[in-house]
């Protein structure tokens, strides 16, 4: 059973941006991508301005070459971005494992990376259909990469929460789970700006401490329905043959781009998505 249903059947996704447009397509692709209903539903709030946005030159401070502009950008820059944490209600720290099933939807969500080896293929397959996914990042992984964090992000994808270590939380003390889930939130929020929402607890392992932890760290915490345990590598075949058999509307899939060789993966990919796609499926992520 959806937990997602016994929490009222409250879509945790309402509010969230339509998928950013994919980019004209060749004439090749043009049947595949014309007919995929990848717009957002008109319930769906409009989008939000670009995140790469930034002031042009003429309007940024120091620019202006007055010292006291200068110094005071400089003093800006040098405090600490803070956190706000949401309060979270005690239906919305139970992990979600699915979405609303009388929609069309599924949640495309990638774990493990960033890798530079296979992160931008992902990315790369992700806009042509105009797909926008969740990325649960290893926090060791996104300190070794903060330029392809920011690309994720930057190309309006969710970024979110998968520990700094990816251990089994279930056998850590409770200030060491603070430590993996509350450094990782801190580093993604310092590099990209946003402040992470959704938390994964590795290999789906929650504990009791996980989930008061992540609730105090405003972290809602996501798991999936659809398993094509990619990271087994068991051949392309056999990742888009289980995706295709097990998506329904509001599936929640997982896939991964770290922690490995994930050529597989992302050759299952470049084949499951124009088939859900022609397939009539939109693709949702959660608002940033």
């Amino acid at each position: 059973m959806s937990l997602l249903g016994a929490a009222g059947c409250q879509n945790p996704f309402d509010g969230a941006d339509p998928p950013p447009a994919p980019p004209a397509p060749d004439a090749a692709d043009a049947g595949a991508v014309g007919a995929a209903p990848v717009g957002s539903p008109s319930q769906w709030a409009s989008p939000t301005a670009s995140p790469s946005a930034t002031p042009s030159k003429a309007a940024s401070p120091a620019a202006t070459g007055s010292p006291g502009a200068q110094t005071a950008q400089a003093a800006q820059a040098a405090q600490p971005v803070q956190p706000v944490h949401k309060v979270l209600t005690q239906a919305e720290s139970k992990p979600v494992y699915e979405l609303d099933p009388s929609r069309k939807v599924v949640a495309l969500t990638i774990d493990d990376g960033p890798d530079p080896r296979y992160t931008p293929a992902v990315l790369d397959l992700l806009q042509k259909y105009g797909i926008r996914a969740t990325f649960f990042l290893i926090g060791e992984n996104a300190v070794e990469h903060p330029a392809l964090v920011r690309e994720i992000a930057d190309r309006g994808h969710h970024i979110a929460n998968h520990t700094w270590t990816h251990p089994d939380l279930r056998h850590l003390s409770d200030a060491k789970v603070k430590d993996e889930l509350e450094r990782t939130s801190d580093l993604l929020l310092k590099t990209t700006g946003r402040q992470p929402t959704w938390f994964r607890a590795p290999g789906g392992d929650w504990s009791d401490s996980s989930l008061r932890i992540a609730a105090d760290l405003g972290l809602r915490n996501m798991a999936w329905s659809v398993d094509p345990r990619d990271w087994a590598r068991p051949g392309t075949s056999a990742i888009i043959d289980t995706i295709l058999k097990d998506v329904r509307p509001g599936s929640i899939v997982l896939n991964h781009d770290g922690g490995g060789d994930r050529s597989q993966t992302v050759a299952a990919i470049k084949a499951y998505l124009p088939v859900l796609v022609d397939s009539g499926y939109f693709f949702t992520a959660p608002p940033n």
